[in-house]
Formats: structure tokens, C-alpha cells, sequence
């Protein structure tokens, strides 16, 4: 049996990983010229991690993809330490029909510094359909300043972006586990900035209590309800992701629901 999508259907299977998919949304959203860009001054901060907090290192977190009750692909997140940095790995890889239809192989690696959680760099390679490329930033805070290098890798064309940074952020992957790492308290809301070379500033609420079951097994669950309120992202979507209600606050179950669709991300296991 044939199968033929148009545009707008080939655009719904595109990501394939919850993280991976919120950097390839800024990426799409944005169009970031060579001048640079003023922010002005960060209206919220990145909260240090609690001098009890343990960082999930080793931890793979591995989900099934679903889009339209169809599995999509898999997608993996984990966290390592890397001498005085942490490095935190996400990555995407679509299967079945969606594979044979609109391939999705992508890579995301972010290192952050565990004492404040503030980003230092981010990489993506990314292959999705014909579209091959290679992007990589890099926060100097002492300049204030965010430069992102990226590569056409079909073309060989290359762009680089220099934009002001008002001060600490974390980014598209690491925001999870920043989430992770907070108390998550029903009624709980909190403010933090999230850049890709340019900044959004993100609020997640805790929302409530729920009883979730995922391949993995049944979890008491907080959900949290992230939106961005200002940037690029402001009004785009939103994402809604089921921390088990214990230390370890494992992301057992993300939904991301943007203009064109909606994603639900489901763990299957955890490989330490």
C-alpha cells in the first residue's frame, strides 16, 4: 500500500524526541540574522541546586514516540558527569512508516556547570528528511554574549549568530532536569530563562496529583505544565510532563502540544 503525505502532514512527524523537539522548534521559529540581538535584562534566574540534591548521572531515560496513536520512534535522554561539568545527551530516531516516510536521526549534547546549573554549550546534529546540519553554541557569560555556529552539511554553507546574554540560563535539554531538580509541589510555580542562542523565558506550574502508568510501570506523578511567556516561543505551544512523586522526580510521561499537532512521550525503561 502507497502511502503520500503533503506538507503539512510531513511537518507532524518531524520530531521525535521531547527535547530534541523543543530545540528543533526554536531552531525552526527563529531566524537569527548576523547582527546581534539585544534581550535586555533577564526578568527571572536559574535557581542553584539544593546542596542535597543528588544529579541523576548514568541514568538513561528511554521513551516510545506516539503521534496520532502511531509509534513514531524513540527517544533517549541522559545525564554523565564530565570532570567539572555535567553533560547531559538526548537522541532521536524515528521508526516504522514514519521512518520510510520522513527519517529522523538526530543528536543534542548540552554541558552545564552542576554548582549554579547555568549552560556553557550546546551541539545538535540533526538529519531530518533531506535536511542535514550541524549547530553548536557556546555562552561566555563574562562577555554577556551567546555565539552559535552552524553547518549546512548538504550544502556546506555555514552562518554564525552572536547575541546578547543577559546572564545565567539553562537550555532546551537541560530545563528538564532543572524541573527535575526543583520541589515540586502542587500550586508550586516557577520562572527560568531557556536559551538556543536566544532567550525564552519559560513558567512551569505544578499542577496536581495523578496515578500514571507508563511501560515502565505505575507512578504517583506531579504534572507540570510548562509555557513559555516571553521570546520566540511565547504562545507557540505548550508542554506537559508526569514526574514520579519521589527523590528522584523521573519523567515518566511528556506530551508536547504545538500548533500542528501533539506528541505524547512515554518511558519504556530506565538502563543505568
Amino acid at each position: 500500500m502507497a502511502i503520500a503525505l503533503g506538507g503539512r502532514e510531513r511537518r507532524l512527524v518531524r520530531p521525535v524526541a521531547p527535547i530534541v523537539l523543543i530545540a528543533t522548534m526554536l531552531s525552526a521559529q527563529q531566524s537569527p540574522s548576523t547582527a546581534t540581538t539585544t534581550i535586555g535584562p533577564a526578568p527571572v534566574q536559574i535557581a542553584s541546586p539544593r546542596p542535597n540534591y543528588t544529579f541523576p548521572d548514568g541514568r538513561s531515560y528511554v521513551y516510545s514516540v506516539e503521534w496520532h496513536l502511531i509509534t513514531a520512534g524513540t527517544a533517549v535522554m541522559k545525564m554523565d558527569a564530565a570532570g567539572s561539568e555535567r553533560k547531559v545527551t538526548a537522541s532521536a530516531e524515528s521508526s516504522g512508516v514514519v521512518n520510510v516516510i520522513f527519517p529522523v536521526h538526530d543528536r543534542f549534547e548540552s554541558r552545564f556547570d552542576p554548582r549554579t546549573f547555568c549552560s556553557l554549550s550546546i551541539f545538535k546534529h540533526s538529519e531530518e528528511g533531506a535536511h542535514k546540519r550541524e549547530t553548536s553554541i557556546h555562552f561566555d557569560y563574562s562577555r554577556k554574549k551567546s555565539t552559535l555556529d552552524e553547518k549546512n552539511l548538504k550544502t556546506g554553507e555555514t552562518k554564525h549568530v552572536e547575541n546578547d546574554l543577559a546572564g545565567c540560563a539553562t537550555d532546551v535539554i537541560t530545563g528538564f532536569y532543572y524541573l527535575q531538580s526543583l520541589p515540586l509541589q502542587p500550586g508550586a510555580s516557577y520562572e527560568f530563562p531557556i536559551s538556543d542562542g536566544k532567550t525564552t523565558i519559560v513558567r512551569a506550574t505544578v499542577d496536581k496529583r495523578e496515578q500514571i502508568k507508563v511501560p515502565a510501570g505505575a507512578f504517583p506523578a506531579v504534572l507540570v505544565t510548562a509555557e513559555a511567556t516571553s521570546g520566540p516561543l511565547k504562545s507557540k505551544g505548550k508542554v506537559w510532563v508526569w514526574y514520579s512523586e519521589d527523590p528522584s522526580h523521573t519523567p515518566v510521561q511528556m506530551r508536547a502540544k504545538l500548533g500542528w499537532g501533539t506528541l505524547l512521550f512515554r518511558l519504556q525503561r530506565i538502563e543505568k
